[in-house]
């Protein structure tokens, strides 16, 4: 069992920047691929980046490519999302999430390939 906890959420002035962490514990992190996801207010959950098991492999929703840049430390059990630029439509929960893959290469963008989500971390992006 794999547990994932966020943090670094908080408020922004827009054009300001965040870095969300996520720690993992109980598993062997290296062998899942993360992602990012999002949730704002009345919408559905959506993606917004992934990383490879490797750390070489990324992908990004085109909403945010280019501000956001998704890294991960298998030594601390934990991935990042640096979130530069930040616009009031990047306001939501984010979650991270571990998908266990015996591919150092794979990423995914769907939901419902994760294994393991955290409790999710705020952001608002005041305008």
């Amino acid at each position: 069992q794999v547990q994932l906890v966020e943090s670094g959420g908080g408020l922004v002035q827009a054009g300001g920047s965040l870095r969300l962490s996520c720690a993992a514990s109980g598993g062997t992190f290296s062998t899942y691929a993360m992602g990012w996801f999002r949730q704002a207010p009345g919408k559905e959950r959506e993606f917004v980046a992934t990383i490879s098991r490797s750390g070489g492999f990324t992908y990004y929703v085109d909403s945010v490519k280019g501000r956001f840049t998704i890294s991960r430390d298998n030594a601390k059990n934990t991935v990042y999302l640096q979130m530069n630029s930040l616009k009031p439509e990047d306001t939501a929960v984010y979650y991270c999430a571990a998908d266990f893959t015996p591919s150092l290469r794979a990423t995914s963008t769907l939901a419902r390939t994760y294994d393991y989500w955290g409790q999710g971390t705020p952001v608002t992006v005041s305008s």
